[in-house]
């Protein structure tokens, strides 16, 4: 399949999981929904790669709502839940590991910790951009990156505790791939500003770890379509 994705029944072996990854997900996704400089949605097309079971265009709708969205995703169980979940809002989800035949169709894009999974990056730098109208925006967020000074330890925890495959890369080396693609980059740190809750699940050797985490290791990719 395109991306050197295929489709999987959930991201998490541990069924279970992907819930717990929504409800810890949620106050980052609003955080990031305010970052955002693109205010009014209301004519706007939205698109969700990697979606999950939806809860980042839910909580976008929420907040900030759009025309319509399409989320997809490889796995067919959440994207089962996603359908279950949105209820009468104007959002298609799919299961797929490239946005095919929306060439020119989306104004907003948004992928949340998913760029590191994907093995043919710049397949996926060129399936956005195709995606995207002119002046579009791709906003591709992850702390999954090789300058995370955690990564050595996490690579081997996605390996055993989900489905899918690793890849390595730098923050630079995936500003280079969508330069390649034709975007426009630029960047920040996430800076989540909220509390952060202490959860010992394995992930963060300490608490420390995870405000560094959340302030000054997870990064926001601002990609435009010029």
């Amino acid at each position: 399949m395109h991306n050197g994705m295929s489709n999987i029944s959930t991201w998490y072996i541990d069924p279970d999981a992907e819930d717990a990854m929504a409800d810890g997900h949620a106050p980052i996704w609003r955080h990031l929904i305010n970052l955002l400089p693109e205010r009014d949605l209301s004519g706007k097309a939205v698109l969700d790669f990697g979606c999950n079971q939806g809860g980042l265009l839910r909580h976008l709708y929420a907040f900030r709502p759009f025309r319509k969205a399409l989320g997809v995703d490889i796995a067919e169980q959440s994207i089962a839940k996603a359908n279950l979940l949105k209820g009468n809002l104007p959002i298609q989800y799919q299961v797929a590991a490239h946005v095919e035949g929306w060439d020119s169709q989306f104004d907003l894009a948004i992928s949340h910790e998913v760029i590191y999974l994907i093995a043919d990056i710049e397949m996926h730098a060129r399936d956005i951009w195709r995606s995207l109208k002119t002046g579009g925006v791709y906003y591709a967020v992850t702390g999954c990156h090789t300058d995370n000074p955690l990564w050595a330890k996490w690579r081997d925890l996605v390996a055993a505790k989900t489905n899918t495959v690793v890849q390595d890369r730098s923050i630079t080396d995936y500003a280079r791939v969508f330069k390649a693609a034709g975007f426009e980059v630029s960047a920040r740190k996430l800076e989540f500003d909220g509390f952060i809750p202490f959860v010992a699940d394995g992930w963060m050797p300490d608490f420390a770890d995870a405000l560094t985490y959340y302030t000054q290791t997870k990064i926001v990719f601002r990609l435009i379509k010029s």
